[in-house]
């Protein structure tokens, strides 16, 4: 790839955003009900290709279940208001009213409570009475504390989620996770992430994750860009990533390791967009924030919104458009992309000719730098 001289002591290369790309018509076109979106990881197969993602203004117990039954997975947050509190619900009325001014702060208080693993053992068993798959994640720096509580409470999915996550985490102060040998004891499959480029994502795999999430504070909640200066324009991230993928099967003998876009997906345009560039499934949150039944209540945050030392999000209102069936499955009552997200997938399928998931991946797609209007 050609690189750019930014300076005479710095060089680079030109990477590419959502917006800056568009999927390409091909000489077949299919029906929509033809389309299969269905999505395969481990022992587990979904009707759909979505995760909620593992914040409070996304996922309670019962998004998780209802999630579950909608043919998706709900991830929850044990690091969020339910392990934390047992009855959440008065806290969570707090955070979506509180002025803007006084948001993070108040945040940052509630969020000081000690996280009770009695509570997450009692959260994962009521999304397992459900029936559902049970996913739930946590950050690096609590895995190692908390791990053996939820693989004893029953999940199926366990993710391990951060602003970034590396395969070698240099720290002085503590004993750094350990992934190869933490996911090689587990019993059950593990997602983690996030990874932004080739060779970080294909240090992940090499651990032994079956899935790896892709992104770095693309999020509509996150303000990693203002803060750090860092941040991954999605459409070269799942790209790179996706090609570690394939480098990886080649090298292992055929180890398929899933790539999960998470950040930065809006709208239904992104969420196709994503696949096309080589992602098997999609992380959700602010599209998800937007439904009526979701604890957000038209506002979305993250766990950076209330760091407790450098916050790198805030609470943002989102609005609501429907209940969640609605915002996945529609009808749609608008034309902007933030419902009937599984229709809008297909219907991009079907209109450039292509019947599944991993067929979708190879379409073709040119660059069209956007221009807001």
């Amino acid at each position: 790839m050609q690189e750019i001289e930014i300076g005479r002591a710095k060089r680079s290369r030109r990477v590419y955003a959502f917006d800056d790309i568009a999927i390409v018509p091909n000489r077949r076109t299919r029906d929509p009900k033809d389309v299969s979106v269905n999505w395969t990881i481990d022992a587990f197969t979904f009707d759909i290709p979505f995760l909620a993602a593992p914040m409070d203004s996304v996922v309670s117990p019962a998004t998780a279940i209802r999630m579950g039954q909608l043919g998706g997975v709900g991830v929850l947050d044990l690091e969020g208001v339910w392990t934390r509190y047992e009855h959440p619900e008065p806290l969570l009325e707090e955070i979506r009213t509180l002025p803007a001014a006084e948001a993070t702060r108040r945040m940052q208080q509630i969020y000081a409570e000690p996280i009770k693993p009695e509570l997450v053992t009692a959260r994962i068993a009521e999304i397992r009475a459900a029936g559902v798959v049970v996913a739930a994640s946590l950050s690096p720096q609590r895995t190692q504390q908390l791990y053996k509580t939820v693989v004893a409470a029953g999940v199926d999915l366990f993710v391990i989620r951060g602003t970034t996550v590396s395969a070698e985490h240099v720290s002085q102060n503590q004993e750094p996770l350990n992934l190869k040998k933490f996911i090689y004891e587990l019993d059950v499959p593990v997602i983690v992430g996030g990874a932004a480029g080739y060779t970080p994502a294909l240090h992940l795999m090499r651990t032994g994750a079956a899935g790896v999430l892709v992104g770095f504070g693309g999020g509509a909640a996150s303000t990693t860009r203002a803060s750090l200066g860092i941040h991954a324009p999605m459409a070269t991230a799942v790209a790179d990533v996706a090609g570690a993928r394939r480098d990886y099967m080649d090298e292992s003998g055929g180890r398929y390791v899933h790539v999960i876009a998470d950040g930065g997906l809006g709208t239904s345009g992104d969420i196709a967009k994503a696949i096309a560039m080589g992602a098997d499934a999609v992380m959700l949150g602010t599209t998800l924030a937007r439904a009526t039944d979701v604890p957000g209540g038209g506002y979305h945050w993250g766990a950076e919104s209330h760091h407790p030392e450098l916050p790198r999000g805030h609470r943002v209102e989102v609005g609501q458009v429907g209940p969640l069936e609605q915002v996945l499955f529609g009808p749609s009552e608008t034309a902007d992309g933030k419902s009937n997200l599984v229709g809008a997938l297909k219907r991009s399928m079907a209109t450039t000719g292509y019947s599944d998931l991993k067929e979708f991946q190879r379409v073709d797609v040119v660059v069209a730098p956007y221009v807001p209007h």
